[in-house]
């Protein structure tokens, strides 16, 4: 129902739920009864006093019915919103069942897609690209498949404004300006091209949803197939690269390709790290930065 959450199941224990545009709302567990019933407190930002929700969990035959009671103080406020508060628990117990059933989540498959990855933006690069303004989202690689690259933006186009919002380097500006909008809305993004302000109609792209299969062996079959894909693009990318190239750099801040490749290391090993905890175990690799050494020192 939201986009962080973090608990402490027990009477007395915290219940912190946020969303993007920095809402959220905290409170304490008051009863949990297993597999029976769940009460809690919380008060949200703009709540003016906290309020009581009570969950029931009933068996019936293979299903689950589940009861939500949402107890408001009296006063014009609880009032005036009520019909909000019904509405968007409707909205997350359809949900809950929808990730239960089929495992998709509409908070992600309804989220909208701009389709950007952005790069690096300050003064100095506003110079020498000739773009009149230092603040502002820096487009990078752009999917053709997506919306921007569709709607016309383009590698090294300087987001300043989306729909009225203003775009600054924050990236959480870029998040909150479609907050609320759904696949299919269209905003008005305005962009320097170099020299140049433009303006144009951009259409939030949908989410692409992978099919995922079921099985655990299949789905270690499809993953394996990326990563071989990937794993050949790699060694393809270093064949004939001697150390000296490989070592080498741009400039001062920019990464050698030997710096790179630690890092993708660097990175697998944290989401191998990632799954084990998941899991209940305990992270099999501490010795990261050992590994991040060697792939720096040794050709």
């Amino acid at each position: 129902m939201c986009d962080f959450a973090t608990v402490a199941a027990r009477p007395g224990g915290r219940i912190y739920l946020w969303w993007h545009g920095d809402f959220y709302s905290a409170g304490e567990f008051i009863s949990l009864e297993e597999n029976k019933s769940i009460q809690f407190e919380w008060h949200s930002r703009q709540d003016p006093a906290p309020s009581q929700i009570t969950v029931g969990l009933q068996e019936i035959g293979n299903n689950t019915l589940v009861t939500l009671i949402h107890s408001l103080p009296d006063g014009e406020y609880w009032s005036e919103h009520s019909q909000d508060f019904l509405q968007q628990w409707t909205v997350t117990l359809a949900n809950l069942a929808q990730v239960l059933e089929t495992g998709l989540d509409k908070r992600v498959i309804d989220r909208p897609m701009l389709g950007i990855n952005v790069s690096d933006f300050n003064a100095e690069i506003a110079q020498s690209m000739g773009v009149p303004v230092s603040d502002g989202i820096r487009l990078d690689f752009l999917p053709e498949e997506m919306s921007a690259y569709q709607s016309g933006l383009r590698k090294d186009d300087v987001l300043i404004s989306l729909d009225g919002k203003p775009i600054t380097k924050d990236f959480e500006s870029l998040v909150r300006a479609i907050q609320g909008k759904k696949c299919g809305d269209i905003m008005e993004a305005v962009f320097y091209r170099g020299p140049e302000k433009k303006s144009l109609p951009l259409e939030l792209s949908t989410r692409p949803i992978p099919q995922i299969p079921w099985e655990p062996e299949k789905l270690a079959e499809v993953i394996r197939a990326k990563y071989d894909v990937a794993q050949a693009a790699l060694e393809a990318a270093f064949q004939g690269i001697g150390e000296s190239e490989a070592s080498f750099g741009t400039s001062p801040n920019e990464w050698s390709a030997k710096e790179v490749l630690a890092h993708l290391i660097q990175t697998e090993r944290h989401w191998l790290e990632n799954l084990e905890d998941e899991i209940g175990g305990y992270p099999r690799f501490s010795d990261d930065w050992a590994v991040t050494a060697a792939c720096m020192s040794v050709p």
